[in-house]
């Protein structure tokens, strides 16, 4: 299939000066937002009251989180977990995290009677920092091990430079969590290190 009938020649490099300067700028926001306004780190690291339900048929997102905030639990956050029919409701840490659990269990029997509660854990505070702790771990340890293969696959210059590099986009990403104050749970982490993987792809491809 042909999309070009000549060869395009597009200067990319020489807007190198101004993307340099979009770059450093992105970063530093990303940055300032990362230090002084925190993150808002979900449950998975603050801990709080987990409870998992299935529905006998599709479960109803929307109802089941209006039913929560009539119950007076207006901070339950409600996603889907598994099948359609499986819900997952995570709320922050309270005082009393039984009763808590107790009355989510009550109010998504009043939107089906039929609703199966299969686990109420209870996260603590210190589980959550030690969760943050090794993912923040693991993303160090796979810059670490990026920059000894490229030093020893092509020079060591490469492999300080692909490490730089390679921050570049994860940084944006927390910073924009960061900035618009977005949930930064598991998931999102998981999601982080992928962007790195992809971003030393494109790299390795390039020194090759």
């Amino acid at each position: 299939m042909e999309f070009f009938r000549k060869v395009p020649n597009i200067g990319f490099m020489r807007q190198r000066k101004l993307l340099y300067a979009i770059s450093a700028l992105s970063v530093a926001i990303s940055l300032g937002a990362i230090f002084f306004k925190g993150l808002n780190l979900g449950l998975d690291f603050t801990g709080g009251v987990v409870v998992e339900a299935s529905f006998p048929g599709a479960a109803d997102l929307e109802r089941t989180r209006a039913a929560l905030v009539s119950g007076g639990i207006p901070d339950a956050q409600v996603t889907q977990f598994g099948t359609s029919r499986d819900v997952l409701v995570r709320l922050p840490p309270h005082d009393d995290a039984n009763e808590v659990g107790r009355r989510v269990e009550t109010v998504l029997q009043t939107v089906d009677p039929k609703v199966e509660i299969r686990r109420t854990e209870i996260v603590g505070a210190a589980v959550g920092r030690e969760l943050l702790t090794k993912g923040l771990t693991a993303m160090a340890i796979t810059l670490a091990l990026i920059l000894v293969y490229i030093a020893l696959r092509f020079r060591w210059k490469f492999g300080v430079g692909a490490v730089l590099a390679t921050m570049h986009d994860p940084l944006l990403v927390i910073g924009l969590f960061a900035l618009f104050g977005w949930t930064f749970d598991l998931s999102v982490l998981a999601a982080v290190l992928a962007v790195i993987g992809y971003s030393i792809n494109d790299t390795v491809v390039i020194f090759d």
